[in-house]
């Protein structure tokens, strides 16, 4: 394990000792957990950023043009507002 030391504003340690004791979890925990999301969204964004590159628009036209277009069954059918 390695340890950081981080300074923080006033008003966000105290939302993050809020948050902390509501999910039953320590500070440390709390912030591991966060910059774990974090380090996985942006992952998860380079990712599909890199997959999208490879991508190949007419290609994907021509899949998309041999869908029928009819309506879909009633229970497939999105809610109306």
């Amino acid at each position: 394990m390695s340890n950081l030391s981080v300074q923080l504003p006033d008003s966000l340690y105290k939302s993050l000792q809020e948050l902390a004791k509501q999910d039953g979890i320590s500070i440390d925990q709390f912030v591991a957990t966060a910059v774990a999301e974090k380090i996985a969204a942006l992952t998860t964004e380079i990712y599909l950023g890199e997959l999208a590159k490879r991508g190949n628009r007419e290609k994907y036209d021509a899949v998309l043009a041999k869908v029928p277009d009819i309506e879909p069954e009633s229970y497939d059918q999105l809610p109306t507002a």
